[in-house]
Parts: C-alpha cells; sequence; structure tokens
C-alpha cells in the first residue's frame, strides 16, 4: 500500500515528497511500457513528437516525465513504433532529466541544436503518420502550440509535414487509461479525498449557529494544504434548508444551522492522479440522532441510481449512449427524477474519456459525448436524485452525490466505498 489507511482514527499518512516521486517514477514506467503502445497502435502512429516550452507545458508533456525534474527552455519527446519485437523508442532531446525512461542523445538547452537532432531522428525514422497534439475534441489533445507547430512545418522537409496528423486518438487512450497499479494507488487516493471530507463534516469544522459555508470553504482547503495536497479545484460548500428555515433566517443567511444540509464538491490532487467528490451532511438538532427520513430516503435512491449508473458501464459504448442507457433504465425502475453529469478522472480531472451527460444536458453531448469507453477508465460517478421531504413541507430537494469509479474487465466498482448515510453534526 503506499498510504496508511487508518479509519476513524485521523488521517492516513502522505508519502514523503521523495517516496511520491518514487511511486511517480515506477507508475510512469509502466505505464510508458504498456499504455503507450497500446495508444500509438490504436490511432495508427507511426511516430508521436510532444513540443512545449518552459512555462507553457503540453498536459500530455506533463504526465510523461518523473516527478523530480526541471524543464528547461525547449522540450521535445519523440515516441516511434519499432513494431511489436522492439517496442516504442523513447526519445528526449532537452536538458530534462528524465532518468532511464528515455534516450537521451541531447542533454543541452540549445534550439540552435534541438531542431536539427529532431530532424534527423525524423529522417532516419522515415514514419509514415506523425502525431503531434493538435485537438478538435479533448481539451488536453490541443497542448501544440500555433508557435511551435510553425517552427516544426518551417524546420520539417515537405514531405515529413504532409505526414503529420492530429495525436487525440492516442492522447485520449494514454491519458484515459490507468494501469492496474495506478488503479491500485487511486484507492489510496480517494480514501484519503474521503476523509478530509470527514473531518470537514464534523465539529472540528463545523460549530452550528457560528461556522458559515465559506469557512467551511476555507478549512478544506487549509486541511489540504497543510498535508501537502494541492486542490483539483477550488472547494465549494452549499447548503439546502427547509422552508421554515428560510422564513425565519432569511435568503442572505450564510451561517450553518440545526436543520440545514451541507453538500460540497471538492477534490483533491496527489501522486498525479485526481478527485472529484459531491458528499453531504445533516446537522442534528436538539433531540434528533438522523436526518430527516424524506432526506435519507433521497439518499437511498441516490445510491440506487449509483448501481444503476455501474451496472451500465460496458466497453465500447459512448457516453451518449451510456447516458440513454442509464437514464432509461433509472425511469424504468421508478428512481425520481434521475439526472447524470458523469466524467472520466484520474491523471485529467474532467477527461478525455467519454462524456456522461451535463447538468443542463441529459440528451445527448456532441464530441465529448461521443467518445468510446474503455478499460481501465475512471470516472465520477455524478448524479442527482429529486423528489418532495415530507418533514421540510413537502419542499422539493434534488439531492446532487459524486463518487469515484473504475471500469474494469470485471465490471465497473466504487474505487473507495461511497457515501450510504448523511453525516451528522
Amino acid at each position: 500500500a503506499q498510504t496508511l489507511r487508518c479509519e476513524g482514527c485521523g488521517f492516513p499518512q502522505i508519502l514523503p515528497v521523495r517516496q511520491q516521486a518514487g511511486v511517480i517514477y515506477r507508475n510512469l514506467k509502466k505505464r510508458l511500457d504498456t499504455v503507450l503502445p497500446l495508444a500509438m497502435r490504436e490511432a495508427g502512429l507511426d511516430m508521436w513528437l510532444i513540443l512545449c516550452q518552459e512555462d507553457d507545458l503540453d498536459p500530455v508533456f506533463r504526465t510523461m516525465i518523473p516527478m523530480d525534474t526541471w524543464c528547461p527552455i525547449l522540450q521535445m519527446l519523440v515516441f516511434y513504433d519499432r513494431g511489436e519485437e522492439e517496442g516504442i523508442e523513447r526519445i528526449n532531446i532537452s536538458g530534462t532529466n528524465t532518468h532511464d525512461l528515455y534516450d537521451r542523445p541531447y542533454i543541452g538547452q540549445l534550439e540552435e541544436k534541438q531542431w536539427p537532432l529532431l530532424v534527423e531522428i525524423i529522417e532516419a525514422r522515415n514514419p509514415k503518420r506523425i502525431g503531434v497534439n493538435t485537438g478538435s475534441i479533448q481539451w488536453a489533445a490541443g497542448g501544440l502550440t500555433h508557435n511551435l507547430y510553425q517552427q516544426l512545418v518551417n524546420k520539417l522537409p515537405e514531405k515529413y509535414v504532409e505526414r503529420l496528423k492530429s495525436a487525440e486518438a492516442a492522447t485520449t487512450r494514454w491519458l484515459a487509461t490507468l494501469t492496474d497499479e495506478e488503479v491500485k494507488v487511486f484507492e489510496d487516493v480517494v480514501h484519503i479525498a474521503h476523509r478530509i471530507i470527514a473531518e470537514c463534516y464534523s465539529r472540528k469544522a463545523i460549530v452550528p449557529g457560528v461556522t458559515t459555508v465559506r469557512d467551511l470553504e476555507w478549512h478544506y482547503w487549509q486541511l489540504s494544504t497543510d498535508l501537502g495536497l494541492p486542490l483539483s479545484f477550488s472547494p465549494s460548500f452549499h447548503r439546502m434548508r427547509s422552508p421554515a428555515m428560510k422564513e425565519r433566517y432569511g435568503e442572505d443567511d450564510q451561517v450553518i444551522r440545526a436543520g440545514d444540509v451541507v453538500y460540497c464538491d471538492v477534490g483533491i490532487y496527489y501522486l498525479r492522479l485526481y478527485t472529484d467528490h459531491k458528499q453531504a451532511a445533516y446537522m442534528l438538532r436538539p433531540g434528533e440522532r438522523n436526518a430527516p427520513v424524506g432526506l435519507q430516503q433521497l439518499m437511498a435512491e441516490g445510491n440506487r441510481l449509483q448501481d444503476i449508473f455501474m451496472a451500465e458501464f460496458k466497453e465500447g459504448l459512448s457516453g451518449n449512449e451510456l447516458l440513454r442507457n442509464i437514464l432509461t433504465r433509472a425511469r424504468k425502475e421508478r428512481v425520481p427524477n434521475p439526472r447524470v453529469y458523469s466524467h472520466s478522472l484520474g491523471l485529467c480531472l474532467h477527461e478525455p474519456g467519454p462524456l456522461i451527460g451535463l447538468p443542463w444536458e441529459q440528451e445527448r453531448c456532441p464530441d465529448r459525448g461521443d467518445v468510446r469507453m474503455g478499460y481501465n477508465y475512471a470516472f465520477t460517478v455524478e448524479l442527482s436524485v429529486g423528489g418532495p421531504v415530507a418533514e421540510w413541507d413537502g419542499q422539493e430537494v434534488q439531492l446532487g452525490l459524486e463518487e469515484v469509479v473504475v471500469f474494469t474487465r470485471d465490471g465497473c466498482r466504487l474505487v473507495d466505498g461511497r457515501q450510504t448515510h448523511f453525516y451528522c453534526v
């Protein structure tokens, strides 16, 4: 295990940065040996060029280098497929120390030496299809800047310019696919993310009648920072309450009070993996031991929709097909007001796997929704269910939940469990 689990007694151990670098190195080596050939061959690329500059690193490039390195000035990675027996040749033409993961025919930082060497390497191998990172659908596939593209076109002999192709398909497979080892690491990363949420939904962070939702956002941020964990995005906490509470305290009241529901949208970044969660807590009134039954029933319906979501995953289906299948089954099984807006995550936060709905689009998402499902893709189960809560005078409540799953040959499963009951504070 990469981290020390500690159920109910504080936080799992965060690895010292030196050990983090070791985990990332081992995972990267495995990825380069296994995922890279798959990505290039599925995309039909003989060669893949990744070019970027020090203060504007390509999103794919960031996932292809060790943690403990510096990337000065011009970066050039070259991948060439020599066939099944010899495998993918990996070349780094820059001053970046990539350890033993790449061949390094030049280790300097002079662009006037890098460009001629790149051309020489291409001419010696004479690839038929050369992938470059110019994408039209995936955000992370467009890392090649116009400036560097123009330089590449001007430096290359014309016949190789004509062989330049978008590497978007290779980028999608590379970024979406986790190795089995990364899936194991992800279990620990998500476990840590769950523990941070648990502390935020406790008396360590919330004093009902005093703490505001903004206070809770800063608490989450500070706690993650103190642990040495960057955030996936700026954390947000929100509150729902009954009509009687709204009337009593007014619409502008930001204080978290007994009887309120608080829910979050938060995530951390650790060992090159992103998390993204929505979980909910209930602020107990005097004499209460649990959330109102109406809210508990919505949580149970949300779990039921999660089960349907996971059961519908199949290799080769598009995000739009999955969305249709999930919602059709959920409505048939009378899940109340089901809504699904799920995305892949892992090395990236919101892509590049198939997009399964958006909050404002429950029928078809063009382009990103047409991406196909593959094994060892990780996702958020991001969705909501809605219905009246009797204890809140029949007020309609749409309860959102978000957990992390991974789709393997054994099916779709939760990475580190899920919320089945409200946190009660």
